[in-house]
């Protein structure tokens, strides 16, 4: 079985015993934040364990941290996290805003328990979907090409944002040699003057995979993920 973990933010107390309840009823592990900033600290906290939440349920009115700024946030830190916003009312502007975020579902309060179990059971067949495209590297390493996410041991390896295009140029071509020029260029839009810096991205990333190194360097051709 495959355990899933959701993080809910809610300050209204009624509201999130009901949500626990429910979620609780369908996912595997359900952490529970009182507002925006605590929601946050735990999502960073998580983060820094190399653990990660499959979905964010969140109010909008929350007190010390909105729930968008918080998603925002949130976002910048995992573009591919999903969430579903739970509001008072259905405020326009602000569903707006978040269609650019990964958004599975939008709860009215009073809420409609039939509704909710249905978005619930959705979400969760959404989040096993993506979970399932996962690529097994080796017996330690994982990757995430929806989310762009590399795993050791199912827990996340905190790449910078070059190393991780790095590493997805290399997934998107598994198998095969790809040439310096090809990262250079789909990276930084060109060749030229970048073979220092193309080599110290290379070389932290793979001091980055250090149990079971996967990347192989093939001298004068590029580098391969056999």
């Amino acid at each position: 079985m495959i355990d899933t973990r959701v993080l809910l933010c809610e300050d209204e107390v009624d509201a999130r015993e009901i949500l626990g309840f429910y979620l609780n009823n369908i996912f595997e592990e359900v952490v529970i934040a009182k507002d925006g900033q605590e929601g946050l600290d735990i999502y960073k906290e998580n983060l820094k364990d190399k653990k990660s939440f499959d979905l964010i349920l969140t109010d909008i009115k929350m007190p010390n941290m909105d729930g968008m700024t918080m998603l925002a946030q949130m976002h910048y830190l995992n573009p591919e996290q999903k969430f579903i916003i739970v509001s008072a009312y259905k405020d326009e502007e602000k569903l707006l805003k978040s269609i650019e975020l990964k958004v599975l579902g939008y709860f009215v309060k009073p809420l409609n328990v039939d509704n909710m179990m249905e978005m619930l059971a959705k979400a969760k067949d959404e989040v096993l979907e993506d979970r399932q495209k996962i690529i097994k590297i080796n017996d330690i390493y994982s990757y995430s090409k929806n989310e762009k996410i590399l795993y050791e041991n199912g827990k996340i390896v905190n790449l910078s944002n070059r190393e991780t295009q790095v590493l997805d140029i290399l997934m998107s071509s598994k198998g095969k040699i790809v040439e310096t020029d090809k990262f250079k260029e789909e990276i930084w839009g060109t060749t030229e003057k970048l073979d220092s810096t193309f080599r110290t991205v290379i070389k932290r990333l793979k001091d980055k995979i250090t149990r079971d190194d996967f990347i192989t360097s093939r001298k004068g051709q590029g580098y391969i993920i056999e």
